[in-house]
């Protein structure tokens, strides 16, 4: 049954809709549609998401939604993008260190609250859904430019020198976060953090 809504959503129920130039959706509507779909993510994870789960909760039809999100990729994408926060500002604390331990205390309060586990399922989910793949790895962008920020500040200042290669945050911050969180079961809580800003994190930057 899953299959096949899957499939209907990219091609087959939604396809009579897609020739049709889509009327434009109020804000009010677009945000109970995508508030019904990140909740739902939450209590169904990505493989249980059903376009009718979505319509009943939003008041909703499916064509409404077959309209505006041909994909269900692309609607778990914009509601992830909508409803996981606003982003925070980039911490200018006066110090590279102090910035990143800002920093990185935000991040695990995503990561060991309710984002953090609707954020894993879709990771899971990833692995065999290309489409999915391709939306919330254009998400990382956001992350990459905090870290510029900051990296870039902390040379003004001369803690760092150039060529600093503020990539790895983004590679190796999320990874140990959830790994030390989900498989392992520690908590991310202050002395973690502050290990991974002085024993990983900074000594790479300063390399």
């Amino acid at each position: 049954m899953a299959a096949v809504e899957d499939t209907a959503w990219k091609t087959g129920s939604a396809a009579s809709f897609l020739a049709c130039s889509p009327r434009r959706l109020d804000g009010e509507r677009q945000q109970a549609i995508l508030r019904a779909t990140y909740e739902l993510l939450g209590e169904a994870g990505y493989q249980g998401l059903r376009v009718d789960a979505v319509a009943a909760r939003a008041k909703a039809s499916k064509a409404t939604l077959y309209r505006h999100w041909p994909t269900k990729a692309g609607l778990v994408a914009e509601a992830v993008r909508v409803c996981k926060g606003a982003e925070q500002a980039v911490p200018d604390t006066g110090t590279l260190r102090q910035d990143l331990v800002t920093w990185f205390t935000e991040m695990a309060a995503v990561i060991t609250g309710d984002q953090g586990a609707v954020m894993a399922g879709l990771f899971t989910a990833m692995q065999n859904d290309p489409d999915l793949a391709a939306e919330l790895r254009s998400m990382k962008d956001s992350k990459v430019q905090a870290a510029n920020t900051i990296c870039a500040r902390a040379e003004q200042r001369g803690e760092l020198r150039p060529g600093w290669h503020s990539g790895l945050i983004d590679e190796i911050v999320p990874a140990m976060f959830f790994m030390h969180s989900f498989a392992y079961g520690g908590p991310i809580d202050r002395p973690f953090i502050d290990h991974v800003v002085d024993d990983i994190i900074l000594p790479l930057l300063k390399r």
